[in-house]
């Protein structure tokens, strides 16, 4: 097991206020990614909450300075994963934080990514079809 020296007391949670949430059936669930598992199935902080039409928010606890950006998704079948489809094209609705432009896939970890520190930090999603 693995002890983080120092990190409890500089931990931040990060609040993530996500728009545009269709109906409340299943979760809407927030993936907290470093610049190394953004876009992967490890991203190391994550929690969710039941989905609810229109906005609903979900605190990340716990999240230890540096960059990072942010996944949000509507997991209306409640399988905790963004379902997709035969070409890879979500089929759930979801977002980024900052809301970077989508042209031909997946936006950069650059354009999502914000800063955590001591403090708690606010990040507010849209989601998209």
């Amino acid at each position: 097991m693995a002890v983080l020296v120092g990190t409890a007391a500089q931990a931040a949670n990060v609040r993530v206020t996500v728009d545009r949430v269709p109906n409340a059936r299943g979760q809407v669930h927030v993936d907290v990614c470093d610049e190394a598992t953004f876009l992967g199935p490890n991203c190391p902080f994550d929690a969710f909450v039941p989905a609810r039409r229109g906005r609903v928010t979900v605190t990340v606890p716990n999240v230890p300075p540096g960059r990072y950006a942010v996944v949000a998704y509507h997991d209306e079948n409640a399988n905790r994963d963004l379902d997709v489809n035969a070409l890879g094209m979500p089929k759930e609705p979801y977002g980024f934080s900052n809301d970077p432009p989508m042209l031909l896939g997946p936006p950069l970890f650059k354009d999502s990514a914000f800063e955590v520190g001591a403090a708690d930090v606010q990040v507010k999603i849209r989601l998209k079809r």
